[in-house]
C-alpha cells in the first residue's frame, strides 16, 4: 500500500545573486506503507530539502508530495521529524520531554504520562525520567528525541540525520534499538544519512541522489532479513556499488565547479 508519493517535485531558493539555485528537479518516488526507505547522496543533494517537503515544512514550487492519497500543504500528526540535534526543551525533563506534544494535543495528564513511560522504556530510558537534557549524553539526547515522536503514535517517522553526530559505538547500539522499535511498529520510517554502510544495514530501499540539481540517479532494494550480518558479502556489494556512484557525482561536480577531486 502507498503511503507516499512524490510527482515531479522541483524545488530551488534563491540567491544573493538574484539566480534561483536548483535544489530538487523531477523527483518521483513512492513509499510503502511499513517501509524503512533511506535518502542518501553528497552534501546539498536536497535530501533534507525533500525529507521536509514530505513533513509539509516547507511546500516544492513545482509538483507534489501525496501522503495517505492527500496532497502535502503543512505539517500533520501523520508525520513526525526527528532531527540530527535531538532539540530537547532544557528546562523539562526527559519526561516532561516526551509528554509535552500529548499535552498540547490536550491528552489528559495521566495518559499522557503513561505513554510517554511506555515509549521511555523501549529506548531503555525509563530509569532517566526525571533527568534533564544536560545531564543525558548525546546517544542518550537522541533516544528520547526518538520516544518523543513514537508517543504521537505517528504513521511516518522522518529521521533527519539523526545519528550524524555520534560516535560510532553509540551510532551501532541506536541502530539496535531503532530496528527493534520499527520491527515491532512497522512504522513508515523515511531515513536521511551520509553513512552509506548505516543505509545499506537499516533500509528495505535506498535512494541514491544525485547534486546539482538534486535527483534521484539509482535506487537499491535490500531484501536480506535483519539483524543482517556484518560482512555479508551481497550488502558490501551494495555498499560499494553506492560508493562508486557517489564518487562519480562529487568528481563530476568538482570538475564542474572548477576544482580538484581528492587533491
Amino acid at each position: 500500500m502507498k503511503i507516499v508519493v512524490a510527482k515531479n517535485v522541483y524545488k530551488s531558493f534563491p540567491q544573493k545573486s538574484g539566480h534561483n539555485l536548483v535544489v530538487l528537479k523531477d523527483i518521483n518516488l513512492t513509499i510503502n506503507k511499513g517501509e524503512f526507505v533511506t535518502l542518501i547522496g553528497p552534501s546539498g543533494c536536497g535530501k533534507s530539502t525533500m525529507l521536509n517537503i514530505i513533513a509539509g515544512l516547507i511546500l516544492p514550487d513545482k509538483g507534489r508530495v501525496l501522503v495517505n492519497g492527500k496532497k502535502v500543504t503543512s505539517p500533520g500528526k501523520d508525520r513526525v521529524m526527528v532531527f540530527q540535534e535531538g532539540a530537547l526543551f532544557p528546562w523539562l525533563t526527559v519526561l516532561d520531554n516526551v509528554m509535552f506534544g500529548l499535552k498540547t494535543n490536550n491528552i489528559d495528564n495521566q495518559t499522557a504520562y503513561k505513554r510517554a513511560l511506555e515509549q521511555l522504556k523501549a529506548v531503555h530510558l525509563h530509569k532517566f525520567k526525571d533527568a534533564y537534557p544536560h545531564q543525558l549524553s548525546g546517544g542518550m539526547k537522541q533516544r528520547v528525541a526518538i520516544a518523543r515522536a513514537l508517543v504521537m503514535n505517528p504513521q511516518i517517522l522522518l529521521m533527519d540525520e539523526p545519528f550524524g553526530a555520534l560516535d560510532e559505538q553509540t551510532r551501532l547500539i541506536l541502530h539496535r534499538e531503532l530496528l527493534e522499535i520499527w520491527l515491532k511498529t512497522r512504522k513508515t520510517i523515511v531515513f536521511v544519512t551520509h553513512n552509506i554502510r548505516e543505509a545499506v544495514k537499516l533500509s528495505d530501499r535506498v535512494i541514491v541522489f544525485g547534486i546539482h540539481p538534486g535527483r534521484i540517479l539509482k535506487e537499491f532494494k535490500i531484501s536480506i532479513p535483519h539483524p543482517r550480518p556484518r560482512g555479508n558479502q551481497h550488502l558490501i556489494k551494495i555498499e560499494n556499488q553506492i560508493l562508486k556512484i557517489l564518487q562519480q557525482e562529487v568528481e563530476k561536480h568538482m570538475k564542474i565547479m572548477g576544482g580538484k577531486f581528492g587533491k
